[in-house]
């Protein structure tokens, strides 16, 4: 079932993504065109707080042309490992550092057209700790319950797939 790549073409190389046109044989022998935008991944935190709320980040997001309420993330850094990018973002985004961080695996975002890779974490017993935000960021933290969250996944506000998914298997860790 795996496709050979034959050829590769850089097409465009911005500042996070690449496109490559690939052509690949298919399984049968025959040839193919395929478009993959390579990303370096990202990883991003469901953070809960002593209250037992969720730190959320409501931000316009251009690619949606809206205002989302999502889980902390951001892009990995060259060489840089998951959870340290992960530590990194919880700070620069919620002003808060965890004191422990679970792994709760992973998704890839749209595998048809892009390799990228986003890891997902619980963070927990959080203290102040704020990094400077990124110049082009422009994000409100908001603290909703770990029901409200789940109310909001069933009713569309939460709507993006790395919000949705690490909510959803943090509330199952947690058995709520």
């Amino acid at each position: 079932m795996e496709e050979i790549i034959l050829s590769r073409e850089t097409i465009y190389e911005g500042r996070i993504v690449k496109l490559d046109r690939l052509e690949v044989q298919l399984p049968n022998g025959k040839t193919a065109q395929r478009d993959v935008i390579r990303h370096p991944g990202a990883a991003a935190v469901v953070a809960l707080d002593d209250a037992q709320q969720l730190l959320m980040v409501r931000q316009f997001r251009m690619a949606a042309g809206r205002v989302l309420l999502e889980i902390p993330a951001g892009t990995l850094e060259p060489d840089e490992a998951p959870i340290v990018c992960a530590e990194r973002e919880l700070q620069e985004e919620a002003g808060m550092k965890p004191g422990k961080l679970q792994a709760l695996g992973g998704i890839f975002v749209a595998p048809g057209y892009t390799s990228e890779f986003i890891h997902l974490f619980l963070a927990t017993d959080l203290v102040p700790s704020q990094l400077t935000q990124d110049d082009d960021e422009f994000l409100e933290v908001e603290r909703v319950t770990m029901a409200q969250a789940l109310a909001l996944i069933d009713s569309g506000e939460i709507c993006d797939a790395k919000s949705v998914t690490g909510i959803l298997r943090a509330a199952r860790l947690l058995e709520i």
